[in-house]
């Protein structure tokens, strides 16, 4: 891709980026307007879901959710409730993108007009279920009366008449909002909104079945970068609002403490002081029928509904025996009774002394099952300051549990809506920065690695490379770039590399077969030597893959370096004098030590031409062939005296081709060996001279063995 190219390609995309800005913008406006006028009319409508329905038509999931929760956050000041609704904006966002991106409309008509029934079901029920958590009613109060109505109707639940309401109303809400939606995009280009759509990626945009095609080829692995960012920015969300909110609910709950513990004491001390000696004995005698006494429990009941916290006000008398009441109120179940014993807690049992030594005693407090109970004790004494009697309070914090029940809804509530929000925006920022352009790259190397070795298409492959055009602004892009640079240049090698790889070949094959001439001119007694033992060796390795034999080693490319060096494993030859390669006579045991040096001298060959040509693989078989082929698998051949698989796989090939050549062809010392005796010769050195699996090879080919020998039978 040329840099003019580029520029323009990302100019662009900025500018349908831009759009879709305005789109997002435009849609906030149009909710918080029309939901503005809604609210202030007192309609029983909502209306501020247009421009989320319609932006996550034309722009995207992300888009779409973003207008419905800034759009709850905005009317929240105009509307206190609005902001707990963003979660339900952020369905209504994720819905109406399932419907558009699946092309569901388009489908059938009643998908029309299941799309409003769907976001009416979703958004009555889940606001019926935030209304009445939170007000324990219907917010609005056209739909109380009317759920009010058909319950006494029907003698139906009232919750279940309100959600039926409620969604009844959301089918009408989403209904007129689906139809302004459409009424305003059949006037919008069906391009105009396909580049909206589009207008979030940062590289061609990719169609379904190229995505598929991606994940397919790639294996996307048990956690992959979209899940990896979405866990980390959702952990991440829910992690700092748990936190928060613990230590703002904590820090709530030890302010109410501390409030809770200076009215307790506040408490005792104001009732010790109109509470009289006098009072204490006579109540305890008298009870009820006492003077002042019902004076002071309307007292004590009147400081009981003035102050939450208050659970009993009460005055004790400490006796040897334990406590007994006074006098008392109670805002729960407790009766108090004068002259009764009271039941008290373990910890004021504990302290009886320092009750009955009129100490002044620290305020207790109990916690258990989740509940904190504290009691304050201010001494009541007499004229002589002896301590007669004790004012108690017993302040709780239980009444505290609804407020904090609905704090917690509500931060539920309101979070839910942000934390889709962040989860969306993960994934879609995963996606288009990483996760797509990373598939495409490594979707393309593994394509271009693939045809790496058909030039037409690794052109082809580059070309749709430069297609992708990734323009994500950062080091990917930079790196995509690169890929392209060098996709450019290896493709351009590679049509060099091979140019000179197939002029390379050529001069090789003619390299081999001059050397090979070069030796069967000069031994009189091999007539097409060369060719049989090559076709023999082909036959052998292809029938060991065949038979699954050495699968790990005989691999395609090893049979046609085996074949192709096959000519040269008798080059040592070369070395060796006429009179004794030509010796028509049985050689000496001098003459056959010499002969046995051909094996040695072709090694020293072949590695000289390895270290000219860099170690083509060929010539290393060659050179294998050439210094192997006769040892044993017995470890009684020669030259080193090798045994087994530590023989090179193409020497004991070669080894079973050489032999029945040696065996089927004429020699001026011998006749040519009839099949049968030669075939028997064969089986009897399996695992002695020959390497058993090749004899097996070698026998379960014969067929082709014969062809061979048919076809060089006269020379």
């Amino acid at each position: 891709m040329g840099e003019d190219e580029f520029v323009f390609l990302v100019g662009k995309l900025d500018k349908f980026k831009k759009y879709r800005n305005y789109t997002i913008v435009g849609g906030i406006i149009v909710n918080v307007i029309v939901g503005f006028i809604v609210y202030k009319l007192d309609l029983p409508l909502y209306l501020d879901t247009i421009g989320t329905i319609g932006v996550s038509a034309i722009c995207g999931l992300f888009p779409g959710i973003l207008v419905g929760v800034l759009t709850n956050f905005i009317c929240s000041l105009f509307n206190p409730y609005a902001i707990y609704y963003m979660s339900i904006s952020a369905i209504i966002a994720f819905v109406t993108s399932i419907f558009v991106h699946e092309k569901l409309f388009e489908k059938s008509r009643w998908y029309k007009l299941l799309f409003p029934a769907l976001l009416a079901v979703i958004s009555g029920g889940l606001s019926t279920m935030y209304q009445w958590t939170l007000l324990g009613e219907n917010q609005f109060h056209y739909a109380t009366d009317t759920a009010s109505a058909m319950t006494a109707a029907t003698g139906w639940n009232m919750v279940l008449t309100s959600a039926f309401v409620n969604i009844a109303l959301n089918f009408v809400d989403k209904s007129l909002a689906t139809v302004i939606v459409c009424a305003v995009g059949y006037f919008i280009p069906r391009e105009y909104v396909k580049k909206l759509w589009d207008s979030g990626w940062k590289q061609r945009p990719l169609t379904p079945e190229e995505i598929k095609n991606n994940k397919a080829t790639l294996q996307e692995g048990e956690y992959s970068v979209r899940f990896k960012m979405a866990l980390m920015l959702g952990t991440a969300a829910v992690t700092v609002t748990l936190i928060m909110g613990w230590i703002s609910v904590s820090q709530y709950i030890e302010n109410a403490r501390m409030e809770a513990e200076e009215s307790a004491v506040l408490m005792s001390n104001y009732v010790s002081e109109f509470v009289s000696t006098d009072n204490v004995e006579n109540f305890l005698k008298k009870g009820e029928t006492s003077k002042d006494y019902a004076d002071v429990e309307q007292q004590f009941e009147d400081i009981c509904e003035s102050t939450l916290q208050i659970e009993n006000i009460y005055v004790v008398k400490p006796r040897e025996d334990g406590f007994y009441c006074v006098i008392g109120h109670s805002n729960g179940d407790v009766e108090f009774k004068s002259g009764e014993k009271m039941v008290v807690s373990e910890s004021m049992k504990e302290q009886l002394d320092a009750f009955l030594a009129g100490d002044e005693i620290e305020p207790l407090v109990v916690t258990e099952n989740f509940s904190w109970k504290l009691t304050s004790f201010k001494p009541i004494k007499n004229t002589k300051g002896i301590t007669v009697a004790y004012a108690c309070t017993d302040v709780t914090l239980d009444y505290f549990s609804g407020y904090f029940m609905r704090f917690v809804v509500k931060v539920i509530m309101i979070f839910s809506g942000f934390l889709a929000l962040i989860l969306v925006f993960a994934i879609w920022m995963s996606e288009t920065y990483l996760v797509h352009p990373i598939n495409s790259m490594a979707s393309w190397t593994d394509e271009f690695v693939t045809h790496s070795k058909d030039q037409v298409e690794m052109d082809q492959a580059v070309k749709e490379l430069r297609e992708i055009e990734i323009a994500t602004h950062d080091e990917l892009e930079w790196l995509y770039r690169s890929l392209c640079r060098m996709a450019v240049d290896t493709s351009n090698h590679m049509r060099d590399i091979n140019y000179f790889a197939d002029a390379t070949v050529k001069m090789q094959n003619g390299l081999i077969i001059t050397m090979a001439d070069m030796v069967e001119n000069r031994d009189s007694d091999t007539g097409a030597h060369v060719q049989k033992t090559a076709a023999y060796v082909e036959i052998i390795a292809k029938s060991l893959r065949k038979n699954e034999y050495y699968l790990e080693k005989v691999t395609p490319k090893f049979i046609s370096d085996a074949v192709m060096s096959a000519p040269l494993h008798d080059v040592g030859k070369i070395m060796i004098s006429d009179m004794i390669l030509n010796k028509p006579g049985k050689l000496t045991d001098e003459e056959y030590e010499i002969m046995k040096s051909h094996t040695t001298h072709g090694k020293e060959i072949m590695e000289k031409a390895i270290a000219t040509v860099e170690g083509e693989s060929y010539l290393k078989e060659a050179r294998n062939m050439a210094a192997y082929h006769h040892e044993r698998w017995d470890g009684k051949g020669y030259p080193e005296g090798l045994r087994g698989e530590v023989i090179p796989l193409s020497a004991r090939i070669m080894s079973v081709a050489d032999v029945f050549d040696a065996l089927t062809s004429r020699r001026v010392y011998k006749p040519a060996f009839p099949l049968e005796k030669a075939l028997e010769i064969i089986q009897e050195g399996s695992g002695t001279q020959f390497d058993p699996k090749c004899v097996d090879a070698f026998l379960d080919a014969l067929p082709e063995v014969k062809q061979v020998l048919k076809k060089y039978q006269d020379r």
